[in-house]
């Protein structure tokens, strides 16, 4: 048994037609069809669509760039039982 997997367009007409070269001639084959309406993706949202005040992103990348985080050392932890 194989496997093709391909995208393909329904026509107006409704009816979707599929020509598939398989390589077997003179031969009886079973078919199976499975099929899935393909949705379109949804544009992304621009930053002020989402919220964000106009060029917020570009007046703050690389603001932390001369000055980075620094996180400070928090301590040893405390050794516990071993939970069995």
């Amino acid at each position: 048994m194989q496997s093709i997997k391909l995208c393909s367009h329904v026509g107006a007409d409704g009816i979707l037609h599929l020509e598939i070269p398989v390589g077997i001639t003179d031969k009886e084959m079973e078919v199976v069809v499975i099929y899935q309406q393909i949705e379109p993706s949804v544009p992304s949202k621009k930053p002020e669509e989402l919220g964000w005040p106009a060029g917020f992103f570009e007046q703050t990348y690389g603001s932390c760039q001369d000055d980075p985080i620094v996180l400070d050392y928090e301590g040893d932890f405390e050794t516990r039982e071993e939970v069995v």
